[in-house]
């Protein structure tokens, strides 16, 4: 009878996970997420391709339901399995502009080190709203390991699949092994979730920083000792300064302390914990107080930003819940997670107060954009995996998880990746790959304003940066601030405080120089500036002209437009545009054309 059981769960199970695709696909039109909308994958009709791949998938998740190695070690499961999912994203290109900023502080650390880093930061390096931690950690991998995209990758990668295994431990901790599990697994069915690990961004580190204040708090409150005390006053002082949004999210520490008192009947007990809990947050209370009063005028400034900026802005660029915990997270999650809820407040289980601050979070702010629930995640894969535990048996726990590990990837790699590759910002990557191809050490840019978007184009340069070896060279002068309220009130505002740092204009004895041109138009080279009255402008370091449009220094006319280059140069334009975004970064590449090619 148990057999059957179990059999007619895992049947049902299936029909439900091949169901639960189509019926979302036909109300694409209401997921209003500003990167991976599925009005937009799904624009090229990719529908029965991700269906497939769904199917095939389901028939894994059954087998590996079944497989014993996880409960033989199951974070070294966990951290494989998530670490191989997300290798095959590597490919993608930096979509988000914000991973500028981060990669221009992360290069002042490289360039000039980590006194100038501490600082300079707020002073010459721009910091916008963002915190030191991520960006360091960035500049010293840079430093050490070279400025190159991928160690940055692994970095980030193996944080993720870090953060999924302590998810499993905390929930092993709370409940039980296959609670943790299920919770890790189900980690892996938020498709969104998983585009974002490549990316050079501070949501990812944010996550895996936020998850380990959860487990090291929960060790040092209930367990204690020095050593356990003071990682968790360290855990917490870093996620403090990884990202504003951890200050509220961090306010479940108390609440852990709450939860670990409740569960002692002895006062004595209890006490210990209260004098546990106060030496972890008072360490890292006076020593986040002594960062803040050292860069006291920074600090304020950001805040002032976020109060009359940032906070007001949630509202005008608000994605929706039905967005979020339809589309963008996998149903059977968003469902595990509101029948935990429910079993929860049925057994009295104060326990599920700890994952269940993800939904005080998310209703008590009203936060209504995937990318600030992003370091909260990991507690909503709790909250799903308890509400799993509903089911009887553990292999259709299992298979659940599996089922939404298995759709995630379908959707990532038959719709999310393939969109995203034909992004504009793909350009920049193609782009920077094909300037490495080049003769000569460096290139000059030439950044045109953007014709619909109210962002500035000069931000894209630091990403082309980091996809190539080059030397960037941008000798315009700086683009004034746009007036008018479309600027003030854009979610790209932070673009406009660019300031071109002083790498970008450094002097160079390089003889040879290649020339590209970032806009939001694709240009035809019939109607480049350069093919009439463009200018040849001579840098006062370098004896050479170079092709160039608007330059600050001595112009000389160039010749006209000829066919295979412009008076001796080549060129390659990188014209992806999937039509999805107003920001667009065209990239047109002006090099010397070679001898051999000359007397062709």
């Amino acid at each position: 009878m148990n057999r059957l059981e179990k059999i007619d769960s895992i049947l049902l199970v299936s029909f439900l996970a091949l169901l639960i695709f189509p019926l979302p696909y036909m109300l694409r039109h209401l997921d209003d997420n500003t990167l991976t909308s599925w009005r937009w994958v799904f624009a090229d009709g990719r529908m029965l391709k991700v269906f497939g791949i769904i199917a095939l998938g389901i028939i894994a998740a059954f087998f590996m339901a079944r497989t014993t190695f996880p409960d033989r070690n199951p974070p070294l499961f966990l951290f494989l399995l998530s670490f191989l999912t997300v290798v095959p994203l590597w490919q993608e290109p930096e979509v988000i502009l914000d991973a500028s900023r981060y990669f221009l502080q992360a290069k002042h650390l490289e360039l000039y080190g980590i006194r100038h880093f501490f600082l300079e930061w707020g002073g010459a390096i721009g910091v916008w709203t963002d915190l030191p931690v991520v960006p360091f950690f960035y500049g010293i991998i840079f430093k050490h390991l070279g400025e190159v995209r991928i160690f940055i990758q692994v970095f980030n990668t193996a944080l993720f699949s870090f953060t999924i295994v302590l998810t499993y431990l905390i929930g092993r901790i709370l409940w039980n092994k296959e609670t943790g599990l299920c919770a890790g697994l189900l980690l892996l069915g938020i498709p969104y979730l998983l585009t974002q690990v490549p990316l050079m961004l501070v949501d990812v580190p944010t996550m895996f920083l936020v998850t380990l204040c959860l487990y090291t708090f929960l060790n040092a409150v209930q367990t204690g000792g020095i050593p356990r005390i003071a990682l968790s006053s360290v855990a917490i002082f870093l996620a403090l300064f990884t990202k504003y949004s951890t200050w509220p999210m961090l306010l479940i520490l108390p609440v852990i302390s709450f939860i670990s008192m409740k569960q002692s009947s002895f006062m004595a007990a209890q006490r210990i914990i209260l004098r546990r809990s106060i030496a972890v947050l008072a360490t890292a209370g006076i020593s986040a107080v002594a960062v803040l009063l050292a860069k006291y005028d920074v600090f304020t400034d950001q805040i002032n930003i976020l109060r009359t900026y940032q906070w007001p802005g949630l509202d005008r660029w608000k994605e929706s819940f039905a967005s979020t915990f339809l589309f963008q997270v996998h149903p059977f999650i968003s469902i595990s997670a509101l029948l935990g809820v429910f079993a929860a407040i049925r057994k009295r289980d104060v326990r599920f107060l700890i994952p269940g601050w993800f939904a005080v979070f998310v209703l008590a702010l009203q936060v209504e954009r995937i990318r600030y629930l992003l370091p909260l995640f990991p507690l909503l894969a709790l909250m799903a995996a308890y509400g799993l535990n509903e089911l009887k048996y553990p292999e259709v726990k299992r298979f659940v998880a599996l089922c939404a590990v298995t759709a995630s990837l379908a959707l990532i790699l038959g719709a999310y990746l393939p969109f995203l590759n034909k992004s504009t910002m793909a350009n920049l990557r193609d782009a920077g790959r094909y300037l490495d191809t080049l003769p000569g050490e460096a290139v000059v840019i030439h950044a045109l304003q953007q014709k619909e978007s109210a962002g500035n184009t000069e931000m894209a340069i630091p990403i082309l940066d980091l996809f190539t070896r080059k030397r960037l060279i941008y000798p315009q002068e700086r683009t004034l601030h746009p007036a008018g309220g479309k600027i003030k009130e854009s979610p790209l505002r932070f673009s406009w405080e660019f300031r071109p740092p002083q790498f970008y204009s450094e002097d160079t004895t390089a003889d040879n120089y290649s020339a590209a041109v970032i806009s939001s138009e694709s240009e035809n080279p019939s109607q480049s500036p350069f093919s009439k009255g463009g200018t040849i402008f001579t840098l006062p370091f370098h004896s050479s002209p170079i092709v160039g449009e608007g330059a600050r220094r001595r112009e000389i006319s160039s010749p006209p437009f000829a066919k295979g280059g412009v008076g001796g140069f080549s060129l390659k334009t990188f014209a992806s545009d999937t039509g999805a975004f107003r920001y667009k970064t065209f990239v047109t590449v002006f090099s010397r054309i070679r001898l051999a090619e000359t007397a062709q």
